[in-house]
């Protein structure tokens, strides 16, 4: 069969690696100019059976031609079509339009039903429906994804080197928050090919969701080494913002939107640049980038969540509730409805707010049934609307697997709501001293601090909490305002006696005793010199 690009009764193995697209290019080698080409030829004179002859030559040499390199699909200079494009986005990491990957899934579809051992397209075809959960944020496509890509496996096992099913199975479980999984894949493909770019995306998201934040890093730079882009670039903002690099983080993500190559792609940098923009409390900047983001690609759910969380912090309460709802209605996942909640709350609509704290767990209980983890959002909902002891006993499971800071925070506020400041302190410990700089995890650490008494310690992360972005929770941040003025400021001048209450008296220290010089009667006698021979 003739390569081509994907679409209706096209292989997917004619790409060889998955959503990657090759083109062949040859060029004609260019003319010499010497003295022989500049002296005029003789004339040609051509005579009936000359004529017969190189028409013959012609007709022979084009036939040879075309068998030797057959017309293709490929030679089409149109640009590439919806499903083209999708699936140069999922081989290569990257986010892709809705109606791309629409395009996409039916046209795998409709081949995988003729062509059921085509390993390839069963691995397109899992990879799509996994960025169609991350674009719509429903996680029935999840248990889709997975049989695609565990047919691709049957067809050809992971030990024959199904190097893209491998990888979708990483990206899968890592899309369910099952680090530990993702992991395994992720090692499983660098074991067998190191070179191969794909593995380390996966294997940055892994170690960062299992808290080995070096082993992500190292992962990244060897990312970044084999394969630099659009995913390598994202995965490095995402390294800078664990370890507290917030510029580098920033400059990372500015270079993943100068190498996005479709507006999907675009409005994802811009959205991830609006999240850095928030969480250090630059609230008009990052609605000004979620805003960026959405005029890229009206359809970036996220983008849009993003944009009522900035709306709320400028004041501007009723547009963030819209937006909040419109978001929930494209990508309803239980941390936005926590968010809308505690905006509601903050606005004195008590009613609307607890069906948004229902909701948080409703689309928990659906997401878990897809395997998806939401233990952290959970519990975290449960310590402050529900049973925090059964908090403790979810996030304490959710510990033993992911030993992540956010993990660990949302541990340490349960303990803390069930009264167990000390073990508290531990875990928030945990979550704020490897570097990310995050007001809920100071704030959570602060008002442990403040149970244990200690106030220099509150205080400080309260300022920090505040410091780093005033805005953080409607509900929260003026909480943290109120627990600040509560407990003060420490008294004028410092600590009791921190200057002397005596003028200094320059001590009298002991004299050095002199060293005694040797006596002339003592002193050694010259050596002799050498005689002479």
């Amino acid at each position: 069969m003739a390569a081509g690009a994907i679409g209706v009764n096209t292989p997917a193995h004619v790409f060889g690696h998955l959503g990657a697209l090759f083109i062949l290019t040859h060029s004609d080698p260019m003319d010499r100019i010497d003295e022989d080409s500049q002296t005029p030829a003789p004339p040609v004179t051509f005579t009936g059976r000359k004529t017969l002859v190189a028409a013959g030559v012609a007709v022979v040499l084009i036939a040879g031609a075309l068998l030797i390199r057959p017309a293709r699909t490929g030679d089409d200079a149109r640009p590439p079509g919806p499903s083209e494009r999708a699936a140069a986005a999922v081989g290569m990491g990257a986010p892709a339009s809705a109606t791309d990957v629409v395009a996409l899934v039916a046209d795998r579809e409709k081949w995988v039903a003729a062509h059921a051992d085509d390993d390839a397209s069963w691995a397109v075809l899992g990879s799509a429906y996994l960025e169609q959960a991350r674009r719509t944020a429903d996680p029935a496509w999840y248990p889709k994804a997975e049989k695609a890509l565990k047919r691709s496996l049957e067809v050809r096992p992971a030990e024959k080197g199904n190097f893209d099913a491998m990888t979708g199975m990483g990206a899968l479980a890592n899309a369910r928050r099952d680090f530990g999984t993702a992991r395994k894949w992720g090692e499983l493909v660098r074991a067998q090919s190191p070179k191969r770019w794909t593995a380390y995306p996966v294997l940055v998201d892994a170690y960062t969701g299992l808290g080995d934040y070096k082993g992500a890093q190292k992962a990244m730079e060897l990312l970044l080494e084999l394969r630099p882009g659009l995913a390598a670039h994202v995965r490095a903002s995402q390294v800078y913002r664990d370890r507290g690099w917030r510029e580098d983080a920033v400059v990372s993500m500015e270079s993943a939107a100068a190498s996005a190559q479709s507006p999907a792609e675009k409005a994802y940098a811009l959205f991830r640049l609006g999240e850095l923009s928030w969480e250090r409390g630059d609230a008009a900047e990052a609605l000004r980038q979620y805003e960026g983001a959405l005029r890229t690609d009206p359809a970036q759910g996220e983008a849009l969540a993003g944009r009522a969380r900035a709306l709320g912090a400028l004041g501007r309460g009723g547009e963030a509730v819209r937006d909040y709802r419109m978001a929930l209605g494209r990508t309803p996942v239980p941390q936005l409805a926590r968010e809308l909640g505690e905006l509601l709350e903050s606005l004195g609509r008590g009613q609307e707010a607890r069906e948004q704290y229902a909701a948080v767990a409703t689309l928990a209980a659906r997401d878990g049934a897809n395997g998806v983890d939401d233990d952290v959002v959970l519990g975290l909902y449960e310590a402050d609307h529900g049973d925090p002891a059964a908090a403790v006993r979810r996030l304490s499971q959710e510990w033993e697997r992911h030993k992540s800071m956010q993990a660990a925070d949302a541990l340490g506020w349960a303990l803390h709501r069930a009264g167990d400041h000390t073990a508290a302190l531990e875990y928030a410990k945990k979550a704020t001293e490897p570097g990310l700089r995050s007001a809920d995890f100071a704030y959570h650490r602060a008002m442990i601090e403040r149970a244990l008494g200690d106030e220099a310690g509150a205080r400080r992360h309260l300022q920090e909490a505040l410091r780093t972005n005033p805005h953080f929770s409607p509900v929260r941040g003026p909480l943290a305002k109120e627990a600040l003025a509560s407990i003060g400021q420490p008294p004028p001048g410092g600590p009791e006696h921190l200057q002397p209450v005596t003028p200094w008296v320059e001590p009298e220290l002991p004299k050095p005793n002199p060293t005694p010089k040797p006596s002339p009667s003592q002193s050694p006698s010259p050596s002799p010199s050498p005689s002479r021979r």
